[in-house]
């Protein structure tokens, strides 16, 4: 009796499980066919075929797991603000400082103020007045105009002479209209200060005029002038209605030809020079003073009557590369003077831009100096004033 009512139990147990494992099956089941009947999950490629705006979006959302709107039950809560910099600790606040000097350095936006650009200076362009600390100490760069020229006179000077004491009328020569006319010029920078206000420059010119189609006389070199002189150069930094005062230069200069009497020209000055600009223009004011010498020493003591107490400079130069110089002298004494027209091109042959050359007056070259006549020369050249 007792083991019937055992073996009942037992039977009754195992019945039951038998009934829970035959459900879980059937769940099971029924998941899997479902699962099997599930439409696969949809790709970009599937939402951009839809046309309707918002069922496109829903779609995208459905792709990329996201969901469109509230957000979903499960979704994790939303990552907290950024610190303020203010509030960081301090390795943050110096990298927020090193990314803005990243972002400066490499031309990124940022919220820094920049400043305003530095205005283009053609006197600061030639005298190296704004340069950065990679410009070497020891500058070397051109002074004035770089060039060669066909020239022509309408007067030649064949048979120089000087009231000179010592020299005599040089015998006549047979010198031809047409010649070559070149210049080679520079300057070097010796010493400047570290703010570079103050500089103290180095100048050579050296001027020729070859007769080159002369052949009766074997094609001599008509006239060669020796130019160099010493420049303590200054840098003002005055402004007043647009125009800048940049430059003022205390120079002494020496000019001889180096020849013998009585075709010997030379003579020393002193000066100063005040360089002015305003945008594309820019003016050379130099007044001199000519350091006398002895009655025999002096081959030409009446040159200042004729090359006057200083000169005048006017520059344009266009944003296109053209540039316009025009040099007058002047002695109100004798009413006697010069007036040079100089225009340079864009280059035309690598470094070489076209030149164009007009001159009339007295001294266009040392051997000149008392002597008027009017001139024209086109050629290249390698630079102009500024």
């Amino acid at each position: 009796m007792l083991w019937s009512s055992v073996a009942g139990s037992q039977s009754t147990l195992m019945h039951l499980r038998a009934k829970r494992l035959l459900g879980a099956v059937i769940a099971l089941t029924a998941v899997a066919a479902a699962c099997a009947h599930a439409a696969p999950p949809r790709t970009a490629a599937d939402c951009a075929a839809i046309d309707d705006d918002t069922a496109r979006l829903a779609c995208y959302d459905e792709a990329t797991g996201r969901t469109h709107g509230a957000s979903a039950p499960n979704a994790p809560p939303p990552a907290p603000a950024s610190p303020t910099p203010a509030a960081s600790s301090p390795a943050a606040a110096a990298a927020a400082v090193t990314s803005t000097a990243v972002r400066a350095a490499t031309g990124q936006s940022s919220n820094i103020a920049k400043p305003p650009p530095t205005p283009r200076s053609l006197l600061g362009e030639a005298w190296a007045l704004d340069g950065n600390a990679r410009d070497p100490r020891f500058n070397l760069r051109f002074h004035n105009p770089n060039y060669v020229i066909f020239r022509y006179s309408d007067h030649v000077n064949d048979q120089p002479h000087s009231p000179g004491e010592g020299t005599s009328q040089a015998l006549p020569a047979p010198l031809q209209p047409n010649e070559l006319k070149f210049q080679v010029s520079f300057k070097a920078r010796l010493w400047e200060t570290e703010n570079r206000r103050l500089a103290v420059w180095l100048g050579y010119t050296q001027q020729s005029n070859w007769q080159i189609f002369n052949e009766r006389l074997s094609r001599p070199f008509r006239e060669t002038d020796y130019e160099p002189e010493l420049m303590v150069a200054l840098r003002p930094d005055i402004e007043l209605d647009g125009w800048r005062w940049r430059l003022l230069n205390f120079g002494i200069v020496h000019q001889s030809n180096g020849r013998a009497d009585p075709l010997s020209r030379s003579w020393n000055r002193v000066y100063a020079q005040f360089g002015v600009e305003h945008g594309n223009f820019a003016f050379y004011v130099r007044p001199w003073y000519r350091l006398h010498e002895t009655a025999d020493d002096d081959n030409n003591p009446d040159i200042a009557d004729y090359m006057g107490h200083g000169d005048v400079k006017a520059i344009y130069r266009s944003d296109s590369g053209y540039a316009i110089t025009a040099t007058g002298r002047y002695n109100a004494r004798t009413r006697k003077g010069a007036a040079e027209l100089e225009l340079s091109t864009p280059p035309l042959l690598g470094p070489l831009k076209g030149y164009l050359q007009v001159f009339s007056g007295y001294g266009e070259s040392l051997i000149d100096y008392n002597w008027r006549q009017t001139t024209i020369g086109v050629g290249l050249t390698l630079n102009d004033l500024l």
